[in-house]
């Protein structure tokens, strides 16, 4: 195809149609058009949009560049969440066993962190043997069989996606709306659901900085996740401070599991009850989000999905006895620093993006796709905003691989913190 006159188009401000639309995405799939053309469309759509009908192309085109996932009848809603990411944002761990437990299908497609946003592929590998790349027949099997799986896209599923994101990665057209809702939305998408609820994050830490800008985000995947018959609900939540107290993915895996235990993080603990909730009230599992948090608390205080995640780690090849073991031995890294309080006083502040920087300078993320990551280190016992502390008292605790890379870490943990005189 002659590409360019369809990068003028969109360059100069045109609307393009369905079929444009269909035939960029398949021609970009298939390899006819090339990556510096195509990285020049991206830029022109970055600067000029889509307006909701070509978003919605797009994402539909996207979507049907692959496989789906098909599952058979079963009154068990299809169900996930996204997350726009974040620092310590381990939800999706507790919140995917929990949703399979309160009678849903949750076939969770994850991804892998890139810079300070950690991944859920990522954590979840820190789990000795867990195996996360499943191919669609065994999703639909798992997820038919134990109500939850959680994996990786595969090649054959939204593959234009994968692509796409690539280039998106390296040509600095990641922060478009528009391309962002069709990117997560192709992928929700491809996974047959019933209903989906979206943890869109803003603030310092977070893809969108302002409130404002996740609003306008949410409501154009609310709108066309809805006009594509997904049923989803919008959460807003905050991403100035890490979630939790930890960040780093085997520590966040830990936290999970106490979050499963019907204890850890009152904040981690709030926003997986609050999704799940959203969840059952789409779905009509329930009349109003009280209720449905009081459902989601219940079922945690059983320990039933701490008993389900287990068995989902089994299904997917995880080594019991070694996960167990790593769990009770506790810390994992080779070298575990304090961070002192400089005085007495509350925590006022603690900026997530520095805490997502150190984790992601020690190993813990990746500068670059493919890079290899450290699971053991990071950042836990995070003291969290209004919480009194006296000098010399940990702030928290840096885990890192060797003595050489502490001293400097526990430096620039300390100056995340905003510790005032009560």
């Amino acid at each position: 195809m002659n590409f360019l006159p369809l990068i003028e188009a969109k360059r100069d401000g045109a609307i393009l149609t369905d079929a444009e639309i269909a035939e960029v995405v398949e021609g970009f799939t298939h390899g006819s058009i090339p990556d510096y053309q195509m990285a020049s469309f991206l830029m022109a759509v970055f600067f000029r949009g889509l307006n909701p009908r070509e978003t919605k192309a797009l994402t539909l085109a996207m979507r049907d560049s692959g496989t789906k996932l098909n599952f058979p009848m079963d009154p068990r809603p299809l169900v996930d969440k996204h997350s726009t990411g974040g620092v310590g944002d381990k939800v999706s761990l507790p919140l995917a066993p929990l949703l399979a437990c309160l009678g849903f299908r949750v076939p969770m497609i994850s991804g892998r962190g890139l810079g300070i946003t950690g991944g859920t592929l990522d954590k979840l590998e820190s789990i000795p043997g867990f195996r996360t790349g499943l191919s669609e027949t065994e999703i639909v099997d798992q997820v038919q069989r134990l109500g939850v799986a959680m994996g990786a896209q595969s090649a054959t599923m939204v593959p234009a996606d994968r692509l796409m994101y690539a280039l998106r990665d390296v040509s600095g057209t990641v922060p478009s709306i528009p391309l962002i809702t069709a990117s997560i939305l192709s992928k929700k998408l491809c996974e047959s659901l019933d209903a989906l609820v979206l943890d869109v994050k803003f603030g310092r830490a977070a893809f969108m900085q302002t409130k404002s800008q996740a609003v306008t985000l949410a409501r154009t995947m609310s709108k066309l996740a809805g006009d594509c018959g997904v049923a989803t609900l919008s959460i807003l939540s905050p991403m100035d401070a890490p979630l939790g107290r930890s960040a780093g993915n085997w520590l966040e895996v830990r936290e999970s599991v106490e979050c499963l235990e019907n204890r850890g993080p009152a904040d981690l603990r709030a926003l997986v009850v609050d999704c799940a909730a959203q969840l059952l009230v789409l779905t009509g599992g329930t009349i109003s989000i009280a209720s449905g948090r009081k459902l989601a608390s219940d079922c945690l205080a059983t320990r039933q999905p701490l008993a389900k995640w287990e068995a989902m780690l089994s299904a997917q090849g995880a080594n019991l006895s070694a996960y167990r073991a790593k769990l009770a031995k506790g810390d994992n890294a080779a070298v575990i620093a304090e961070v002192p309080s400089p005085r007495n006083g509350i925590v006022r502040d603690v900026d997530a993006r520095v805490i997502g920087e150190v984790v992601r300078d020690l190993g813990g993320g990746r500068l670059v796709k493919g890079a290899k990551v450290d699971f053991e280190v990071g950042i836990d016992a995070l003291r969290q905003i209004g919480e009194i502390i006296r000098k010399g008292e940990p702030l928290a605790r840096v885990h890192v691989s060797d003595k050489a890379a502490s001293a400097h870490a526990v430096e620039r943990v300390q100056a995340a913190f905003v510790v005032a005189v009560r």
